[in-house]
């Protein structure tokens, strides 16, 4: 099954001086990733100390699986997060 990277970015609504966890409706967005499907996010977390990025790995069958899995995401919807997806080729190492 292919991979993807979702690279995800403060959006609009992203209150700036927050911390991650202090943003608008932390508790939803914390609640839906959790729900996600085992197996499909491979990897994921913030990257430099959670300053303006998150990065997902995950594995999907196609872009259009990714989309529907996270597009429904309260941070998505509500302009907290801004994200793109890139389909992966893995040449280096065994994902878990």
């Amino acid at each position: 099954m292919p991979y993807f990277i979702v690279h995800s970015y403060h959006g609009p609504a992203w209150v700036d001086g927050r911390s991650m966890r202090e943003q608008p409706d932390w508790e939803p967005h914390r609640q839906f990733m959790n729900a996600l499907p085992e197996g499909f996010v491979v990897l994921g977390g913030p990257v430099d100390g959670h300053r303006l990025r998150a990065m997902l790995v995950v594995r999907a069958a196609d872009r259009a699986e990714v989309h529907r899995r996270l597009d429904p995401d309260p941070w998505v919807r509500s302009g907290v997060l801004v994200e793109h997806v890139e389909s992966w080729e893995i040449l280096v190492g065994n994902p878990p």
